[in-house]
């Protein structure tokens, strides 16, 4: 039987000139890139784009619940992860404008046996130079993140964690800072972090489809999410009474596009706030970050939580909002965002190529074996199963591979490439322009 290439080549080189905006983009190019992940377990989760506030793009694929077939759409809550920093920054600043708090309030005010308490500032955790470890990163932290955690235990197990480095002498990213963060909003309003949410951003912008936690969300109707090995399996969900507002809130595409754009529209807080906020020490603003994305300045803050990816970007100059929410990805997702995001900033719609190639189990089997480096330490074995390439390195996780051509295979999201010549009993891995070199042992 002769193979065929299944070869959807979404390529479009067009010269947008003047007219780079989002009225030139061919948005059907777009939908048929995100439908082609979709169907090949690559990509499940809705985008949204606005320019100067209006919506000009938006587009779902996947589940819900894959199961179940459930399928996501517009109104879809993702869990949005550290994206939920952004958010407890903004509060804390109201609280500021208020009077309830000052960014030079020292944590002994709350905390008082938290190591270093008296020298760390509100400024500190807001822009992760307090110095508190990073509860997220212990080992341990795998074997209770399903359990409900009340604040003193968790204020027990972020203070047990002790401290990092001295306070304001350099940054490190901790979800630790946020989750006190969300504590101390707790006592100066003496409202739960949840209420307080409502009434200060909820409210004021009419989000329909954020929530703090889902626990009174029916577990039929909960977003699942998964990782990719062979096929989709569902991810445990860590107890979102553990990351507060580091990193337990949910919304839909639509709700954090509205959101980012009223924060950086100066909406919510004042300029000074708001200037406050973007100023970057160490990498580090509060709440958000800031970065160059296709030779375009932008704010952003990406979250990632249980299987859940969520990123957002701002172009100030621009006005351009990105939103991208997932509950399963298997593919390189800084390509996705560039693909999507190019047209929108006014330059050329020029989609990847996504190439599918018919190959037979017999095929795949006669690659079988076990192959070791000849110009590196590393061993790879190579199997298949339900009429697919799985490559293993000794030690780690399974890969599954995408035939692109005969005995060629990739792997798109760590960027890898395997190629094999079968009658010299050979393999080629290729990542980031390097060769390594194997041959079949057995």
């Amino acid at each position: 039987m002769t193979k065929q290439l299944k070869s959807i080549t979404l390529v479009v080189g067009l010269a947008f000139l003047t007219l780079g905006k989002a009225q030139s983009t061919d948005q059907s190019a777009l939908d048929n890139f995100l439908d082609t992940l979709g169907q090949h377990d690559k990509f499940m989760g809705t985008i949204v784009v606005l320019d100067k506030g209006k919506e000009v793009y938006a587009h779902t694929v996947g589940h819900t619940n894959f199961d179940q077939r459930a399928k996501a759409d517009a109104h879809t809550l993702y869990r949005i992860g550290s994206i939920s920093k952004t958010l407890t920054a903004t509060l804390v600043l109201k609280a500021v404008e208020e009077g309830r708090l000052e960014l030079s309030n020292s944590v002994d005010n709350y905390f008082p046996t938290m190591p270093n308490a008296n020298q760390i500032t509100l400024a500190q955790l807001l822009d992760h130079h307090s110095g508190i470890h990073n509860f997220t990163g212990d080992p341990s932290f795998a074997q209770w993140r399903t359990e409900k955690k009340t604040e003193r235990e968790m204020v027990d197990i972020i203070s047990q964690g002790g401290i990092d480095f001295k306070p304001g002498t350099q940054g490190e990213y901790s979800n630790s800072n946020y989750v006190l963060l969300s504590y101390i909003l707790q006592k100066v309003y003496s409202k739960p972090y949840g209420q307080i949410l409502q009434e200060q951003i909820i409210a004021p912008l009419q989000l329909k489809e954020t929530r703090f936690g889902d626990e009174h969300i029916p577990d039929g109707m909960k977003v699942r999410s998964y990782t990719y090995e062979i096929q989709w399996n569902p991810v445990v969900d860590t107890d979102l009474s553990i990351p507060m507002g580091a990193g337990a809130i949910l919304m839909s595409a639509h709700d954090l596009a509205g959101f980012v754009e009223a924060l950086f529209g100066g909406k919510l807080l004042s300029q000074p706030s708001l200037d406050t906020m973007l100023t970057i020490t160490d990498g580090y603003g509060l709440g958000v970050f800031k970065t160059e994305l296709l030779g375009k300045t932008a704010y952003t803050h990406d979250g990632k939580i249980d299987g859940f990816n969520a990123i957002y970007y701002f172009f100030p100059e621009e006005r351009i909002t990105y939103v991208m929410l997932s509950n399963a990805e298997n593919y390189d997702l800084p390509i996705l965002h560039r693909s999507i995001i190019a047209p929108y900033l006014g330059l050329p719609l020029a989609l990847p190529k996504l190439a599918f190639y018919d190959v037979s189990q017999e095929e795949l089997q006669a690659l079988e074996g076990r192959y070791t480096g000849t110009d590196s330490p590393l061993v790879i074995t190579i199997s298949e199963q339900e009429g697919k390439l799985l490559a293993q390195p000794e030690g780690q996780r399974i890969y599954t591979m995408d035939a692109e051509g005969p005995n060629q295979f990739r792997h798109d999201k760590s960027g890898v490439t395997l190629e094999f010549d079968p009658a010299q009993q050979t393999m080629t891995m290729i990542q980031g322009g390097q060769e390594l070199h194997f041959i079949r042992s057995q």
